[in-house]
């Protein structure tokens, strides 16, 4: 079942475009990670979908209401967690979400159960007579997401949901998102690569305004030159001959060593022409009785992918 659907979206302030035609659709069970450079259009995008700005062309849908013609029926079944996750930072934690749940329409016993377990859930259950303003960031930001999901909406919009939070926090959050996923549909803008290996589903980049490339993660890493790159580790001794023998292979366009410590060479393969290399690899250590330790494909990561799509330009490490 499609959640959001982005037809044509387009926003302008003056003569300055950020966002650019944008089309795109997220269904039930899906975590969009919304990827791009700052200035890119994500916060503009989100801002449309939430109904918090208006388009200057173009429609977006959500749950089949019309951001411009039933906002209030779109702010009905979105749970919103803006940037920097705004609030009345003279209230305390609990007063402001029990403000938020009166908002939503629960009252009484239900509006004070629904403020104790999204307290519980995302862990604010020992701030909640903290005044906001003397509050971390990190636990401004679970004060934003308890704001969005007190209601239980089958639509989140999250922009940087993790932004401030400690490794531990973050693990909780990304749990927490996982946990719901299979019954809403889940935009998570993002700038933190490693989240959308975590909890997405799928992946949109966007450039000055426009989508440059949707898919999920498996997908975005073949857009990669090398992606189909082996690594071999071998003992240091046996890592000169190794590398003479993979560079004469007809399906290997280069080979870059590595020293690792300890007596071991990492030798990275890439490939020709897109070539898979890793049976022809495997076949050449058996035949050729060459003493691999270990035998990896390694495409690369998120972060040359970006890289590569909005700047046109993928550095690997390794190589």
């Amino acid at each position: 079942m499609t959640m959001v659907e982005i037809d044509h979206l387009s926003k302008s302030f003056g003569a300055f475009t950020a966002v650019n035609d944008i089309s795109l659709a997220v269904k039930k069970g899906e975590v969009l990670g919304f990827l791009g450079p700052n200035g890119a259009g994500k916060t503009t995008t989100m801002r449309m979908i939430a109904g918090f700005l208006t388009p200057s062309a173009g429609t977006a849908r959500v749950c089949g209401h019309d951001v411009a013609t039933a906002p209030t029926a779109v702010k009905s079944v979105i749970g919103y967690m803006p940037e920097g996750s705004p609030s009345y930072d003279d209230m305390t934690v609990g007063a402001f979400l029990k403000f938020i749940a009166e908002i939503r329409g629960f009252s009484g016993a239900e509006r004070d159960d629904r403020v104790a377990k999204v307290a519980a859930r995302v862990g604010l259950t020992g701030v909640l007579e903290r005044p906001i303003d003397i509050l971390s960031k990190g636990y401004r930001r679970r004060v934003g997401l308890a704001q969005a999901i007190i209601h239980d909406p089958p639509v989140l919009l999250l922009d940087e949901p993790t932004d401030g939070l400690d490794p531990n926090q973050k693990h909780q959050v990304r749990g927490l998102i996982a946990e719901m996923a299979a019954e809403k549909a889940i935009i998570i803008s993002t700038h933190i690569l490693e989240e959308v290996e975590a909890v997405c589903t799928r992946a949109v980049i966007i450039g000055n305004g426009k989508v440059l490339a949707d898919g999920t993660a498996a997908e975005l890493l073949t857009r990669l030159p090398d992606h189909t790159a082996v690594c071999v580790v071998l003992p240091e001794a046996a890592a000169a001959s190794a590398a003479a023998y993979f560079r004469n292979l007809p399906t290997v366009a280069g080979v870059f060593e590595t020293p690792e410590g300890n007596g071991r060479t990492r030798l990275r393969l890439t490939p020709k022409n897109g070539a898979v290399l890793v049976t022809d690899i495997a076949a050449a250590v058996r035949t050729q009785n060459i003493p691999a330790l270990e035998i990896y494909q390694d495409g690369g990561t998120l972060d040359d992918v970006f890289r590569l799509i909005t700047t046109g330009s993928a550095v690997q490490a390794a190589a």
